[in-house]
C-alpha cells in the first residue's frame, strides 16, 4: 500500500526585500518548508524594499505573501521613520561607531515578531524565521541571540496552539552567528539572486543604494570579502 505524501510544513519567514531576509527564505525552502512571507509597510523611507520583497516571493514562489501595515512613523525616534533625523553616512567601515545608531527603529522586531507568531498561529505554523545578525550589524539591541531566546520563551506562553494543541513554537535566527560574507556564500550556494535584493537605509530614485549608510557598508564589504562585486551596484 502506498503512502499518502507528507504535506509540507508551513513556515512563516519575516522578509524585507534585504539581503538577509532574502537569504533567510532561501534557507527555509531549502529546509522543506512551505514559506508564508511576512512584510512590513512600518512608515519606512526606504518603502522601495517593499517592491522588492513582492518581487523576490513571487520569484521564490511562496505560499503566500502578507504586507502589514504598522504605523511606527507615529512614534518616530528613528532615521529611518521620520524624515527630520538623517541617515548617518560614511565613507568605509571604520568610520561606524558603536553606539547603537538612529537607524534603530523602537521595538521594531518585537512588533514584528509579534506579528508573525499571530500569522502562524492562524497557518498552524510552528516555525518563524527572521534573518538578524548579530555579527555584522549596526548594534540593535533586536538582533541578538538573547533577545531571540527571550521572545521565543514568550512566545510558548502566549497563544492558543502552545497551550491547548501543545505546539512549540521555533524562532529560526540561521544568520544570527554569520558575517556578511558567510550569508552571501550560504545564499549564493542557495541561488539567491542578490541583484533583486536592496539593503539601502536611504536609497534614491528607483531605489538606488546610496552606498555610505550603514547597511551599505556592510554589504559591500560582505561582498568584497568573497572577492565580488555587488550584483546590485552593477
Amino acid at each position: 500500500m502506498s503512502m499518502l505524501p507528507t504535506p509540507p510544513r508551513p513556515a512563516v519567514v519575516l522578509l524585507s526585500g534585504g539581503l538577509d531576509s532574502t537569504t533567510c527564505l532561501a534557507i527555509a525552502q531549502h529546509e522543506g518548508y512551505e514559506v508564508h512571507a511576512l512584510s512590513f509597510r512600518y512608515g519606512q523611507r526606504h518603502t522601495y524594499e517593499l517592491q522588492r520583497a513582492m518581487e523576490i516571493a513571487q520569484r521564490a514562489k511562496v505560499a503566500s505573501h502578507v504586507i502589514v501595515d504598522v504605523d511606527l512613523a507615529a512614534i518616530g525616534h528613528s532615521a529611518l521613520t521620520d524624515p527630520s533625523i538623517a541617515v548617518p553616512k560614511a565613507a568605509g567601515i571604520s568610520e561606524i561607531g558603536e553606539e547603537i545608531p538612529v537607524t534603530y527603529v523602537p521595538a521594531r522586531n518585537t512588533i514584528f515578531l509579534a506579528l508573525a507568531l499571530g500569522f502562524a498561529e492562524t497557518l498552524h505554523a510552528q516555525e518563524i524565521f527572521i534573518g538578524v545578525n548579530a555579527l555584522d550589524y549596526s548594534g540593535y539591541p533586536d538582533c541578538r541571540p538573547e533577545f531571540i531566546r527571550a521572545f521565543e520563551q514568550m512566545a510558548n506562553l502566549a497563544t492558543k496552539a502552545t497551550i491547548e494543541e501543545h505546539h512549540t513554537i521555533r524562532i529560526n535566527a540561521p544568520l544570527i552567528d554569520l558575517s556578511k560574507a558567510e550569508i552571501i556564500a550560504r545564499g549564493l550556494a542557495l541561488g539567491v539572486d542578490y541583484s533583486q535584493t536592496l539593503s539601502c537605509y536611504d536609497p534614491g530614485e528607483g531605489g538606488v543604494p546610496c552606498g555610505h549608510c550603514d547597511a551599505c557598508l556592510l554589504r559591500q564589504q560582505g561582498f568584497e570579502a568573497q572577492g565580488l562585486q555587488d550584483p546590485a551596484r552593477r
